[in-house]
């Protein structure tokens, strides 16, 4: 995730008065519980925020920007609301400054209300990074176990994912973290997210109510995974409450299915046993995967100048993970060597077994070079000596 620029006091950069649309700034304002007093209806609104803790602001927002004095009534709005001590300030701000689904993660701790430890914090993120690689991978394809399948594809989602603070910023709140994820091309994945922590949620529900951990096996059709399980667990395991919201972008607007308000779940230390139960369950039911796949022999491992040995595939088609391990015999051993040495990749049938997040190919048989073009062998050397696997 990449931490979204913010102002010296930590507040978040302001967004340019002429960029902003009064109407998505409109629809914000109401979203949060802000009030719109009086003011002609075509011209513009005059709104102030929800209760009673800011009495002193307001903030006067045009009903379109065909007027003359709209820009410079969206610079005193924006104005007025980075100097607002409304909390929905903050977050109208930052809806503005950057597009996309708002995801906050919450952790209350035990201790000094308003502050968390080093590692309560870093648990946090960690927890959130796995959030949103488990949603990305199954908005591309359910399993009830990923492991190392489709990382890079869930890699590449949450680095586009905008986190307010970071490493080298605070967090939304103490014991908060806020992200937005890119909307409409990332949104799949948030909605599937969405869905799979409602199922979730259910299926503790259903674990406490009746001893039987079924609910599970059915929520993997919503998007449930043992990662995101281990990521839920995460975000609980030495909390006192957990808390995941969702707000759809009002710039996008509300996917279909979905209501315009905030989604809130919330998890517990009360749900880890079903938790633990559901991650063991989960593994042992995915079922390992038939598999052809072609790959460049990385590396090359035996015991001695004759016999089996193992070697490392880069995967480059057949199976969605970077890297798999093979262990082969003596024969299949000799062609990888000679493969390796040629440059050529190789063409292996076998079965990707769960066991180490299917990153080994078991009862590996058909070993054979897939021949290629100079040029095209040429081409795939250079891409491979300048890519790191993923």
């Amino acid at each position: 995730m990449t931490a979204i620029r913010m102002s010296e006091d930590g507040a978040p950069a302001l967004p340019d008065p002429a960029a902003v649309d009064p109407a998505l700034l409109a629809t914000l304002l109401a979203r949060h519980g802000w009030v719109r007093r009086g003011g002609p209806t075509a011209r513009y609104g005059r709104w102030t925020p929800p209760g009673d803790g800011d009495p002193d602001t307001s903030v006067l927002v045009p009903a379109g920007g065909g007027f003359d004095d709209a820009v410079d009534l969206l610079a005193d709005a924006v104005t007025a609301l980075s100097r607002s001590h409304s909390p929905s300030a903050r977050s109208i701000l930052l809806a503005l400054t950057v597009p996309g689904d708002e995801i906050q993660w919450r952790r209350e701790q035990p201790g000094v209300p308003g502050a968390v430890t080093w590692e309560g914090e870093e648990r946090l993120h960690r927890a959130a990074r796995a959030m949103l690689g488990a949603a990305a991978k199954a908005a591309r394809s359910r399993a009830a176990y990923f492991g190392a399948r489709l990382d890079g594809w869930a890699g590449d989602f949450v680095q586009r994912a905008l986190v307010v603070g970071g490493a080298s910023g605070p967090a939304s709140a103490a014991g908060g973290l806020t992200a937005y994820t890119p909307a409409p091309e990332g949104r799949a994945a948030v909605t599937t997210l969405v869905r799979a922590l409602e199922a979730m949620r259910d299926a503790v529900d259903y674990r406490r109510v009746s001893g039987g951990l079924e609910a599970f096996e059915n929520a993997v059709q919503s998007g449930v995974s043992r990662e995101l399980v281990e990521a839920v667990q995460e975000l609980v395991r030495g909390a006192t409450a957990a808390q995941v919201s969702v707000a759809w972008s009002a710039a996008v607007g509300t996917p279909g299915g979905f209501g315009d308000r905030r989604i809130v779940l919330d998890f517990s230390p009360g749900d880890l046993p079903a938790l633990e139960e559901a991650a063991d369950l989960l593994e042992r039911i995915e079922p390992a995967v038939a598999v052809t796949v072609v790959g460049v022999v990385v590396r090359l491992k035996r015991g001695g100048p004759a016999g089996p040995g193992s070697v490392r595939l880069r995967v480059l088609g057949g199976a969605e993970v970077a890297e798999v391990r093979v262990r082969l015999d003596e024969r299949a051993y000799r062609l990888a060597a000679e493969a390796h040495l040629a440059g050529t990749p190789v063409r292996v049938s076998g079965r990707l077994e769960r066991r180490g997040g299917f990153r080994k190919l078991g009862h590996p048989r058909d070993l054979e070079p897939v021949r290629l073009e100079d040029a095209e062998r040429e081409r795939l050397l250079k891409t491979l000596g300048d890519a790191e696997p993923q």
